[in-house]
């Protein structure tokens, strides 16, 4: 068909809605994952109180869906050179880079920059790296000066972004062991800037000296986690460790853009798996990603305010899934539909919780009353997060965690004697309660 021929077709309504006809249908493309919603009430109750109602998502590929492919790799690594790294940190962080490099794949893109008090691109980012220049390199690091993370920070992300693709995965680890100062807003606004992106952040925090809260917040807004590595020989497993998870993922950048109405709020969200973190409740909610062999579970907490007498039905949150699949060319972007939502009765749900959901309430509970113990310590109130720390003791002691139970005590005892919490306990608890949401034991070694 020649140009004017098509433009003389198309130009007519009645002759474009003929040859529309005679085309064969259009296949709809099906999305590889299934997304699940477990809810702990069967029913809201029409009553003026607020009241409370979790939701229990799962994201899981299809079982018809061939996902035994690697994705290809785009990560730099961010390493902290500051003078307290010096010694067996920084001998531990080098071995496992050099090893690091070993191990990746011909398509594999890799980057590493180092930083203290002023950063450098140590190996810039491209698909055949020299890798015997690459170690010489690593080799040659040396630990000394300061910690500013946004200059590190700021050169990691451009090297993943200037390969930035969505069949690859695109990351960037943060590996450091101190606090910075004065820049964390600007880290933020770079970690909201590699979000609409498509590139995470991710942290290992070594020691007891860095600023959890911080790098929890940062990491959490791109779909990412934080980890406390407590001892430096810990260090290579737990590198190796991200690096194999990253190569075993299947959706990346799954995303969840959604709107409530007036009388309803997301007051808390948790994601249970693959790795367990804190997530933001502002819009979009950024999930993280779907591992081709396990399930991706995440527990939302919604407050419901007050129901008119005319509302039979609640929409808690109604939006968009939004995830990408590295290596489908075809298709990389989906997009889903998903709405939260629950009739209304005029008496309370007297049936109990599922009990999947039970269980994961139940483990974040444990993590919640130590976020409540620090709240306590932060308005002034020692011996409140004394005695809550003593509950959760207890409650670890019921479930079985002697050893974790016994490092709450042992913190309770320093809040006694010191009215603060010590750095290393705090992280230990902390971390430590996050771990139990994992299906893996070997996992919650912190």
């Amino acid at each position: 068909m020649g140009v004017q021929e098509a433009f003389d077709r198309l130009s007519d309504q009645q002759t474009r809605t003929s040859y529309d006809e005679g085309l064969p249908p259009e296949e709809k493309i099906q999305p590889p994952l299934v997304v699940s919603a477990i809810y702990s009430r069967s029913a809201l109750a029409r009553i003026i109180e607020p009241q409370l109602i979790y939701v229990l998502l799962g994201l899981d590929i299809k079982p018809e869906i061939e996902a035994n492919i690697r994705p290809n790799l785009n990560i730099c690594l961010v390493l902290d050179c500051s003078t307290s790294m010096q010694g067996l940190r920084m001998d531990t962080v080098k071995a496992t880079a050099i090893e690091l490099i070993r191990q990746l794949h011909p398509q594999d893109i890799l980057s590493l920059v180092k930083f203290s008090d002023k950063a450098e691109v140590l190996i810039p980012a491209g698909a055949w790296v020299d890798k015997h220049a690459a170690e010489a390199k690593i080799q040659l690091l040396q630990a000394g000066g300061g910690t500013e993370i946004f200059q590190g920070l700021e050169k990691g992300f451009t090297e993943v972004r200037n390969y930035r693709s969505p069949n690859r995965i695109n990351h960037v680890i943060l590996i450091t062991d101190g606090r910075t100062y004065g820049d964390e807003d600007q880290c933020v606004r770079l970690a909201e800037q590699a979000t609409a992106m498509g590139v995470a952040f991710s942290a290992l925090g070594i020691g007891s000296q860095w600023n959890d809260a911080f790098l929890d917040r940062l990491t959490s807004l791109t779909g990412g986690n934080s980890r406390f590595v407590s001892k430096p020989e810990d260090l290579r497993r737990f590198i190796l460790d991200k690096i194999s998870r990253l190569g075993r993922s299947f959706a990346e950048h799954v995303t969840y853009h959604f709107q409530t109405s007036e009388n309803i709020e997301l007051t808390y969200a948790f994601r249970l798996q693959p790795d367990s973190s804190p997530l933001t409740t502002q819009n979009p909610l950024v999930l993280g990603s779907v591992p081709r062999d396990a399930s991706h579970n995440m527990l939302l907490e919604f407050t419901v305010k007050d129901l008119p007498p005319e509302v039979n039905r609640v929409n808690l949150a109604t939006g968009r899934l939004t995830y990408e699949i590295p290596g489908n060319t075809d298709n990389p972007m989906f997009i889903e539909r998903l709405d939260l939502s629950r009739p209304v009765k005029s008496d309370f749900d007297v049936e109990p919780p599922p009990p999947q959901l039970v269980q994961a309430i139940s483990k974040l509970s444990l993590y919640r009353m130590q976020e409540r113990a620090r709240e306590d310590m932060a308005r002034g109130n020692p011996r409140e997060a004394g005695r809550r720390l003593q509950n959760l003791a207890t409650h670890l002691l019921a479930h079985g965690e002697r050893d974790l139970a016994r490092s709450v005590l042992s913190e309770v005892a320093h809040i006694q004697q010191n009215q603060q919490f010590s750095e290393e306990g705090e992280k230990r608890i902390k971390y430590g309660t996050r771990s139990l949401m994992l299906p893996d034991k070997k996992d919650r070694k912190v």
